[in-house]
């Protein structure tokens, strides 16, 4: 079942009924000038009038400073001056409101005092989303008083409430699980790259360096197996020289001396030594 759920829900604030009163004023404690006053005041907050109903409830409190209703009507006029501020701000009658709500909550005579002011408790929790303190504070209130058909109401829409935030927790945790083992396993991935390129620039350096290294050895080997040209000195090719230039004379006067006898016999002259 869908309902609405508006500012202080299910009736955020209760005015103590005329029989509370009545029993207050049975208490030792009570005075018939606090009782005028928190009639008073709660004639002004039936009006609308709250800030004057809080005027009255403050002086109730005066007469007695431990009148238990006074204090919970002081709050609950105190709420409803503060409308949407947060409690969480000390500046503000919602912080005030609260810190009494909750000295009722944990030790008021009173079990209806203590009741109520549990389920206010309630309420604001549940206005700032505090899910879980809103189910305890509903809990306190219908341990109180099981009837509490507002309190049992918004206990479920609490524990709800908590069911879709733990659900919303768990998705996001997921999430930021997930988006952590994508982040490593890119990073992963980007290092096993980084490595493979390593690895390739590595095996490129290693080819050029053994393709360099037979390329020497190539170089080498054909110097090898070229003759190796010995070095003349100036002196040895000096008489290299000469015996080149004294065969080449020998063969000239060789050549000369034929060509003389042929043309002596040519002529019919003797060529040979004259005896």
């Amino acid at each position: 079942m869908k309902r609405t759920f508006q500012k202080y829900i299910s009736a955020l604030l209760l005015l103590i009924s005329p029989a509370v009163i009545a029993s207050a004023a049975d208490s030792d404690t009570s005075t018939k000038r606090e009782r005028n006053y928190i009639k008073e005041g709660n004639k002004l907050y039936k009006e609308g009038n709250f800030a004057q109903a809080e005027v009255a409830y403050g002086k109730a409190l005066e007469e007695n400073p431990v009148s238990e209703i006074a204090a919970y009507n002081y709050a609950s006029a105190l709420v409803k001056q503060a409308g949407a501020a947060d409690p969480n701000n000390g500046k503000n009658p919602m912080a005030q409101a609260q810190s009494i709500f909750s000295q009722l909550n944990e030790g008021a005579r009173d079990i209806q005092v203590a009741e109520w002011a549990a389920y206010n408790l309630g309420n604001m929790a549940f206005n700032q989303q505090q899910w879980q303190p809103a189910i305890e504070y509903y809990k306190n209130a219908l341990r109180r008083n099981p009837d509490n058909d507002k309190a049992r109401e918004n206990l479920r829409l609490a524990q709800l409430k908590k069911q879709e935030q733990d659900q919303q927790d768990q998705n996001q945790d997921q999430q930021q699980d997930q988006q952590q083992d994508d982040q490593q396993q890119d990073q992963q991935d980007q290092n096993q790259d980084q490595n493979q390129d390593q690895q390739q620039d590595q095996q490129q350096d290693d080819q050029q360096q053994n393709q360099q290294n037979q390329n020497q050895q190539q170089q080498e080997q054909k110097q090898d197996q070229q003759p190796q040209r010995q070095q003349i000195s100036n002196s040895n090719m000096q008489k290299i020289l000469e015996t080149v230039e004294k065969a080449e004379a020998a063969t000239r006067a060789k050549v000369d001396a034929e060509k003389k006898k042929e043309e002596a016999k040519a002529a019919g002259r003797p060529t040979g030594n004259q005896w």
